[in-house]
């Protein structure tokens, strides 16, 4: 990949995080993406609980663990002694961004509440996650993933009309940690205009709650909560799922009347649907039954490969639902799978889906337990001679 002189829009930059699971280690991730050194610190024994959730790619390895933490270098350090204080302290006190996920009491035990090390060192940026924020009712709570989509409504919005589905991903995290990586880069942009790092808190909850901001202002302003409906859309019609001659589901979704009088029109045959009856959204959504019996009808005569086809002259949106193993040779995919070292064999890995013209990511190995304690110790926290 082409690097220009300049390098990277992090190099330079030390990154010291104190991380577990996903959101944090997501947000270093990116960090170490665009070239900051990320210094992953861990407890003794087995470190990261993530690197237990399976054992995909050998001891210690997750594919959790893979997708996380690549580029990144792995210190044991025993918070609960002094040494292992004192060597964080070390690693704080060079650091331009330190990160943390702990739950917040354990943060207050150890004194690494943001605003007293932005206080004691004026240009780090000082990120906690935590799981529904620093205070309020619910600030001493644990939080993991499927509780926070819960407690935020994601539930209530997924699965059928039967019976709700949590997302089959970690959406709670992962808004978690892309929300405290936007918020690190926009604090280390603002170190350069005042000289001061600061301090950034991100809650899961409060990360969730503004994916979810469509229905629940759907909710403050009308009253009404948006139903599940399964792969359907709430409050769009036609969007969803339609079954072919051949019975292969093809995705269909119309965003605008343009579409509606070209999938009608020029695709299923349906001209009467383009009458006054169904022109808008708000009234197909009205008669969402009878538009989807119809549409469905319509489908149902054609062959999947004539279907296609037409689709496609027509200029419309569509889709299959894909298996995770389709996915995974997906052509637009294909090309991307990268590979990289993660212990004593070799995985492949995605890039990040973000394109720079001038420079491409950092994609290094994923770090063994304590792999870089020995180096990172003498070079931050050497041992006082004597």
């Amino acid at each position: 990949m082409e690097i220009v002189p300049d390098g990277r829009p992090l190099d330079g930059i030390l990154v010291v995080a104190l991380e577990q699971a996903v959101a944090a280690p997501l947000a270093t991730r990116h960090l170490a993406d665009l070239g900051a050194r990320v210094i992953k610190i861990e407890r003794p024994g087995r470190g990261d609980f993530a690197r237990d959730y399976d054992s995909a790619a050998g001891d210690g390895m997750s594919s959790w663990f893979v997708w996380l933490n690549r580029s990144k270098e792995s210190v044991v350090l025993d918070l609960k002694t002094d040494p292992g204080r004192r060597a964080l302290d070390a690693l704080i006190a060079r650091a331009d961004v330190f990160v943390c996920n702990l739950a917040p009491s354990a943060i207050r035990r150890l004194g690494l509440e943001p605003g007293h090390l932005a206080d004691r060192h004026p240009r780090l940026v000082a990120c906690q996650l935590t799981g529904y924020g620093e205070d309020g009712p619910y600030a001493g709570r644990k939080a993991y993933d499927l509780i926070v989509q819960a407690e935020a409504g994601v539930l209530a919005v997924t699965g059928s009309a039967e019976a709700p589905a949590k997302a089959g991903i970690s959406v709670a995290d992962i808004a978690g940690g892309m929300y405290a990586y936007s918020g690190i880069l926009s604090a280390l942009l603002q170190r350069e205009r005042t000289g001061r790092g600061g301090t950034v808190a991100v809650s899961l909850f409060g990360a969730l709650a503004e994916w979810m901001s469509s229905p629940l202002q759907m909710v403050k302003l009308t009253g009404r909560a948006p139903s599940r409906t399964g792969a359907r859309h709430a409050s769009i019609v036609p969007y969803g799922g339609y079954l072919t001659a051949d019975g292969d589901e093809v995705l269909l979704a119309v965003q605008n009347e343009a579409e509606w009088a070209r999938l009608c029109g020029d695709v299923l045959d349906l001209p009467d649907m383009l009458d006054g009856r169904y022109a808008g959204n708000q009234r197909r959504i009205g008669q969402r039954d009878e538009v989807e019996r119809r549409l469905a009808a319509a489908v149902a005569r054609l062959p999947t490969g004539e279907l296609l086809e037409r689709l496609e002259r027509a200029g419309l949106p569509y889709g299959s639902a894909k298996s995770v193993p389709e996915v995974a040779v997906h052509p637009q995919l294909a090309p991307r799978w990268t590979a990289i070292a993660a212990g004593d064999r070799q995985v492949d890995v995605l890039p990040p889906p973000v394109r720079h013209s001038g420079f491409g990511p950092v994609l290094g190995p994923v770090p063994a337990l304590g792999r870089d304690t020995e180096a990172v110790l003498a070079e931050f926290a050497p041992t006082p001679p004597g």
